[in-house]
């Protein structure tokens, strides 16, 4: 799958879920617009915002579906 340059998915599993990586305070509406764009450029349908930056993994999962 190719996005024009400034658009860099960090993971793409099987084509169908895209999944981008944060280590940050705490997740800002910027983040889940990144997902969102990602979703509508790329036509998946589930997309997986995981912030490292917390105690329990859980805690920093947020998921997306179109």
């Amino acid at each position: 799958m190719h996005l024009d340059q400034g658009y860099r998915i960090d993971l793409l599993v099987e084509r169908k879920v895209i999944v981008e990586l944060k280590v940050v305070e705490r997740i800002a509406p910027v983040h889940e617009a990144q997902v969102l764009s990602y979703l509508r450029f790329s036509g998946c349908k589930i997309g997986l915002l995981l912030n490292f930056n917390v105690k329990l993994l859980k805690d920093g999962i947020r998921r997306f579906i179109m």
